[in-house]
């Protein structure tokens, strides 16, 4: 099993903070200016274990409604860093209390096409732990084992046609779960990170 600090020093050891390319990555034009935003990538320790927590957002949402997605949001004017913004959206959405020490990397900033330009960082989490979901923003929480994470040829490259261009994203199947687009593509930087010799 992965340990605490086996992650944090791959984590540590990234060069930049750039996307890690491939046939899926988007970036924004240069010129445009994307909206700052951070989520916390939350590897729950359990019995000798590791998985990836996860939400389902609610349906009536602007933005990523009804999808999976990590906890997070876009940074406010009065959020001291990335950092802080991951750590408030995470207990605000899923009543999970963190802090700064909790943190134990930042991947690559993750473009979306909805606007937003995405810090991911990654947390720590012992069990046990409480979590009390926000019912306006979250329909549900839940876990996928680290193993399936890890497994690159797990993660399928599908296609949207529907628009004026062809637009490629990844998908993780877990369990009835749709995983798809940057949620799947942020956990395969993870991935390829971590499985990096």
């Amino acid at each position: 099993m992965l340990s605490r600090q086996a992650i944090t020093e791959k984590l540590a050891s990234l060069k930049s903070v750039r996307a890690i390319n491939d046939e899926v990555s988007f970036k924004h034009p240069v010129g445009l200016s994307p909206i700052p935003a951070a989520v916390l990538i939350p590897i729950v320790h359990r019995n000798g274990k590791l998985s990836i927590l996860l939400t389902k957002r609610t349906a009536h949402l602007k933005h990523h409604a009804g999808q999976v997605s990590f906890p997070g949001g876009r940074v406010s004017e009065e959020d001291n860093g990335r950092q802080f913004t991951a750590l408030r959206e995470t207990e605000e959405e899923i009543g999970l209390k963190l802090d700064e020490s909790s943190l134990i990397g930042t991947l690559p900033e993750y473009d979306i096409r909805t606007g937003f330009r995405v810090t991911p960082l990654v947390g720590w989490v012992e069990s046990p732990f409480n979590c009390t979901i926000d019912p306006y923003e979250v329909e549900s929480i839940f876990e996928v084992p680290m193993e399936l994470v890890l497994e690159l040829d797990n993660y399928e490259v599908s296609i949207d046609s529907s628009g004026l261009e062809a637009r490629y994203y990844y998908r993780l199947p877990y369990r009835g779960y749709e995983i798809w687009g940057a949620t799947a593509g942020m956990l395969r930087n993870f991935a390829s990170t971590l499985m990096e010799a």
